[in-house]
């Protein structure tokens, strides 16, 4: 049940990440005519972290570039990196929903304070009532006492995030 649930999240997902993608695309579209050129292509990229040389801009240019005008526009973008990211959040999702399984011991969708305090403790790390309840309200972002995979998923991507030096800028409800 679970599972459906997780799945339906992509199509969100993916609108979410292509409004992303867009907002993205226009900061660096400097001169606002609806393409990158090779250096704004240069500067989204290292933006997002990635140091490739002027040859790699120039390869990818190439790669991406599916019109040959020698510029990037949004859709040639969006067709280069989306596919790739979409099938990354399915492994993560997936991989997610099993870690997320082993704290839902009944089943049920839904990770009860009970439920996270056995499993910790099975884990070898017992937690304090304080513990136990600080991490359930910065978990339990509707405030109905329990985390759903939704919930789940948004505090393991905030504690990544967190631990990579990242900040987003979404919240679950």
């Amino acid at each position: 049940m679970a599972m459906m649930s997780s799945c339906g999240n992509i199509s969100v997902q993916s609108a979410d990440q292509l409004k992303q993608l867009k907002d993205i695309f226009m900061r660096f579209d400097m001169d606002s005519d609806g393409s990158l050129t090779q250096l704004e292509l240069a500067a989204l990229l290292r933006s997002l972290g990635l140091k490739p040389s002027g040859d790699q801009i120039h390869l990818l240019l190439g790669d991406i570039d599916a019109n040959g005008n020698g510029l990037v526009e949004f859709e040639e973008l969006e067709s280069a990196i989306l596919p790739d990211i979409t099938h990354q959040i399915l492994i993560n999702e997936a991989q997610l929903l099993e870690v997320f399984q082993l704290f839902d011991r009944d089943g049920n969708g839904f990770i009860t304070p009970a439920e996270l305090a056995g499993s910790m403790a099975k884990m070898g790390h017992p937690l304090t009532f304080r513990e136990l309840s600080d991490m359930m309200k910065e978990a339990d972002s509707n405030g109905d006492g329990v985390v759903s995979f939704l919930e789940f998923t948004s505090i393991m991507a905030n504690s990544a995030a967190d631990f990579l030096g990242i900040k987003l800028n979404h919240s679950v409800k």
